[in-house]
């Protein structure tokens, strides 16, 4: 996280987000491909690239009927709608780019992801902001439980730092204005929190069926167990009270997967740096699991080092949970060091910590009132 320099950030009360510093398009993509295609695209198909090599399934012989892609974005192609709405005033109506529409639709990620891989099974986008990408997580899990695929390419991608994405959630008083601290201004569970710190990329994972991975020989990470998904039905930003909604999407994890709460030994928390969130979600989470055993076990926010790529966020914090299930390594809340009142758990404070888990739940929340848990289990 640093001073923003992919537009002039001086007129926004907030300076400062999580850029992908340097990023080329051509040297992963066609050219022509690259001028047709969103930034918040392009990062869905790197990612998704690097992650299906990295399963080995281009290897075998997997129909392309039965591989599908489920890539959520919270926003979609923003900057494309920028450019074009500035070039539509400036210059015409005539100017707009007849690449305009499909650079800018919200399911032209998992589109070009299915062309790039040729995946021919289930395609579709989920939209349900900081929640998008942890719904597509689930949705993939559920496609894959009934029979829709045997594999799905699935999490999300996010481009958000335009003037109206930074302009947008400077006006609702959501990021962080500590612009002379930078590295440290995602706080999660703080005293100090002041809002959360915008950020892009793309985070992807692949899906399998567990049997299919076993019998091929395949490097699992982790496996996805059970989802569970609810809505607050309460406000369109703010949690409902004491995290009610967030803490049904946990029980219903557990309850569909036949796991006591005692088992569970990790929580990735969508834990944002905001007032509302941190709280309400402490809350959720002694709500779910009991509060003595939400005392016992460790629960830590990765934006405290990412800052929150809104739709791609909740694969990405999948991504950290299934490797510290796999590595035993749990992720910190780095830049915790006055936890708030009511933010009274185990939060992994500064530094990750070796500890063996063997059960975990990576939570995220998204605006409208959207929860989505996944609970993930060592291999």
């Amino acid at each position: 996280m640093a001073r923003i320099t992919l537009l002039d950030p001086e007129p926004f009360d907030s300076k400062i987000a999580g850029e992908v510093k340097n990023f080329d398009p051509q040297a992963y993509l066609d050219r022509k491909v690259a001028r047709k295609t969103d930034r918040y695209t392009q990062f869905a198909m790197v990612a998704a690239r690097e992650a299906y090599s990295s399963s080995g399934l281009e290897d075998t012989d997997l129909p392309p009927e039965r591989l599908g892609a489920i890539i959520g974005s919270g926003i979609g192609g923003i900057d494309t709608m920028e450019q074009n709405h500035r070039k539509a005033l400036e210059r015409g109506a005539n100017r707009i780019s007849p690449f305009f529409c499909p650079m800018m639709i919200s399911n032209m990620a998992s589109g070009w992801v299915g062309i790039d891989l040729n995946a021919k099974g289930i395609n579709l986008a989920t939209v349900t902001a900081c929640a998008s990408s942890g719904h597509a997580i689930a949705m993939s899990y559920d496609a894959i439980r009934l029979d829709r695929a045997d594999a799905v390419i699935a999490g999300g991608s996010e481009a958000p730092i335009t003037l109206m994405g930074l302009g947008g959630f400077c006006a609702m008083k959501a990021l962080s204005t500590r612009n002379d601290d930078p590295e440290t201004a995602s706080r999660p569970f703080d005293r100090g929190r002041d809002g959360f710190v915008m950020a892009e990329g793309g985070a992807v994972v692949v899906l399998e069926e567990y049997e299919h991975a076993r019998r091929r020989g395949a490097d699992m990470i982790a496996e996805v167990v059970e989802c569970g998904m609810t809505c607050d039905a309460h406000h369109i930003t703010a949690p409902a009270e004491g995290g009610e909604g967030s803490a049904r999407s946990m029980s219903l994890v557990l309850s569909r997967a036949g796991i006591p709460a005692e088992r569970v030994d990790y929580v990735n928390a969508h834990g944002t740096s905001t007032q509302l969130n941190d709280v309400s979600e402490t809350q959720a989470i002694k709500t779910a699991l009991g509060e003595e055993h939400a005392r016992s076990i460790m629960v830590s926010s990765t934006k405290s080092v990412t800052g929150h790529l809104l739709g791609a966020a909740g694969a990405m914090e999948l991504i950290y949970t299934a490797l510290a299930l796999r590595n035993g390594i749990v992720p910190p809340t780095a830049t915790l060091q006055d936890p708030d009142d009511g933010c009274d758990l185990d939060y992994v404070p500064g530094e990750a910590r070796e500890a063996d888990i063997s059960f975990a739940l990576s939570n995220s929340l998204g605006f409208g009132g959207h929860n989505v848990t996944l609970g993930v289990a060592k291999v």
